[in-house]
């Protein structure tokens, strides 16, 4: 069996005000507080054990805790493209509520819709959705009978837990995943999937 452990990124300055922050933004760095939960998913990986690699998104933040990971594994870092962030357009850097009150149609559709890009942005949940499964389909192919961990975003990985789950698209909006969390999804041999933990932030009490 082959497993991912998913690892969502420490905060940003933006992630307390949960506004988004997509690959078209500013692409910040880690807050003082998001290294140290960095360090902690770290303490908490190496507990693990049995990890033989680290693949993150290109993202700063990204790149931030995954390198704090692999330090304490002993591993090197690679980076896939593919598991950048969502694309928000004019959404970038704005709270739900903001975009609500800006953009109250194109917030509907893209709520009902996978194929309903963010206002001005050149990527849809359709999109998104078959770029990560393609990054999973190479992980399964590369590492398979390991474990290694993924280092991306809210999109990317809620991505991965609801194709694990067979989910339909809305689900995409129905499911939690902190900075710094850790969901774990478990492939036997055929590619079916199991989720063994979703949202876990014990490690950072």
């Amino acid at each position: 069996m082959t497993t991912l452990v998913l690892l969502r990124h420490g905060e940003t300055l933006l992630t307390p005000e949960r506004r988004l922050s997509g690959s078209g933004g500013s692409n910040p760095g880690l807050s003082p507080a998001g290294r140290r939960q960095a360090r902690a998913a770290a303490d908490a990986l190496a507990r693990r054990g049995a990890i033989e690699a680290v693949v993150t998104s290109p993202m700063r933040r990204c790149q931030e805790t995954a390198q704090a990971v692999a330090a304490r594994l002993g591993l090197s870092v690679q980076v896939d493209r593919d598991l950048r962030e969502a694309d928000f357009g004019a959404w970038e850097g704005l709270t739900f509520g903001e975009i609500r009150e800006r953009y109250p149609d194109d917030l509907s559709a893209w709520f009902a819709s996978p194929e309903s890009p963010p206002s001005g942005a050149g990527e849809t949940m359709r999109e998104v959705t078959r770029r990560v499964s393609a990054v999973r389909d190479g992980l399964l192919a590369r590492y398979a009978g390991a474990t290694v961990v993924v280092v991306s975003h809210v999109v990317p990985l809620r991505t991965l837990i609801r194709l694990a789950l067979q989910a339909p698209p809305h689900s995409l909006f129905r499911m939690e995943v902190a900075a710094a969390s850790l969901s774990t999804v478990r492939y036997d041999e055929d590619g079916t999937a199991t989720v063994l933990a979703l949202n876990d932030t014990h490690h950072l009490d």
